[in-house]
């Protein structure tokens, strides 16, 4: 019989590695918590049966991979709106109605890849590669045993033997399926030297401006951030825009409607720079919005991903009102609306 306290001890620590597996995998906050629950139910019905032949970790991974290509077979993948279709035209209309019937993806908070790698911030710098918002959006296209055949090899560096054994299949198919990933990824997936590290002293005064220009709805002092191609993506919008222009113009049409109405507050999400944004509604008071993953390059801001939840704010350990001062400010006037609201 197993005993509880001491499969707890010897488990537990795995935990937050679990969990930013599953969500490798299944690029979903809420399934990957669901299914670690699984995997460590699985993991506690047969540990009197596990034998040492490979260590706990690996034990404890591969019945969350299991566990998830089990989950992947009953659903489709979770895109961005990228992943749906070409960008918009015409950046002066709506975006069109939120589609939250699409299952989207869902950013990865800051802490929990810290957690994932006890704090040691060695480790987490060399594990950004494997979470950045690109990396998960393009292994939702893969196959599901292509996509975990990826993140065994890839990501977590197993050999293709210990894979074929996870897999039940052989290192030759392990092999191809690996051939063909990175094939795919290389199509999807931006090269790594074009991402900028967030702690660099340059990217943390760009960021500062960025939220400055979103503090002052200054669309021109945005578009002076961004580069050439920056995209736009906003889930639960299908809509997404590309071009530095177009970015532009969609937020001063749209998103912007008066200095001091949002209100930015630095997370990080996906090993890359991120800010809760928190929105005035027309009582005065600010409150949780959505949380804007940045995509960062040499040349400025290539990329905002603005995933329009405010449900993800306690995700980040953050509340339904800024964590910090805000200045009073009148009323916003009910009819002064943005794309940017619930």
């Amino acid at each position: 019989m197993t005993d509880d306290g001491e499969f707890v001890r010897l488990t537990d620590p795995y935990r937050a590695e679990l969990l930013v597996h599953c969500y490798r995998m299944l690029g979903s906050l809420d399934e990957a918590e669901d299914l670690v629950q699984e995997v460590y139910l699985r993991a506690w019905r047969s540990f009197d049966r596990f034998e040492g032949r490979a260590s706990l970790r690996t034990w404890l991974h591969r019945i969350a991979t299991n566990v998830c290509l089990t989950g992947l077979g009953a659903r489709g993948r979770r895109p961005l709106p990228s992943g749906l279709g070409a960008p918009g035209s015409d950046p002066d209309l709506p975006p069109g109605p939120a589609r939250p019937e699409i299952g989207w993806l869902q950013p990865l908070p800051g802490g929990w890849a810290d957690a994932a790698h006890g704090g040691d911030p060695a480790a987490v710098v060399a594990s950004r590669a494997g979470v950045r918002l690109a990396l998960i959006a393009a292994l939702q296209h893969l196959p599901a045993r292509q996509r975990a055949v990826l993140i065994l090899r890839d990501v977590l560096g197993w050999r293709a033997a210990e894979v074929a054994e996870t897999l039940g299949t052989s290192t030759v198919a392990v092999k191809s399926m690996l051939q063909r990933a990175r094939e795919q990824l290389e199509r999807l997936a931006p090269q790594e030297d074009a991402v900028a590290e967030p702690g660099d002293p340059d990217v943390r005064a760009l960021l500062d401006r960025y939220a400055a220009a979103f503090e002052n709805a200054d669309a021109a002092a945005l578009a002076e951030l961004l580069t050439r191609d920056a995209t736009l993506e906003m889930p639960p919008y299908a809509a997404w825009f590309a071009g530095r222009g177009h970015v532009a113009r969609f937020a001063a049409a749209h998103i912007f409607s008066g200095p001091g109405d949002m209100r930015l507050f630095p997370v990080s999400a996906n090993g890359q720079p991120a800010f809760a944004a928190y929105r005035r509604d027309p009582d005065g008071v600010h409150r949780a919005h959505c949380v804007q993953v940045l995509a960062v390059s040499a040349g400025g801001v290539a990329g905002i991903t603005a995933f329009l939840d405010p449900d993800l704010f306690p995700r980040f350990g953050l509340p339904s009102v800024p964590p910090f001062p805000v200045p009073a400010a009148a009323p916003v006037p009910s009819g002064s609306a943005a794309v940017c609201t619930r």
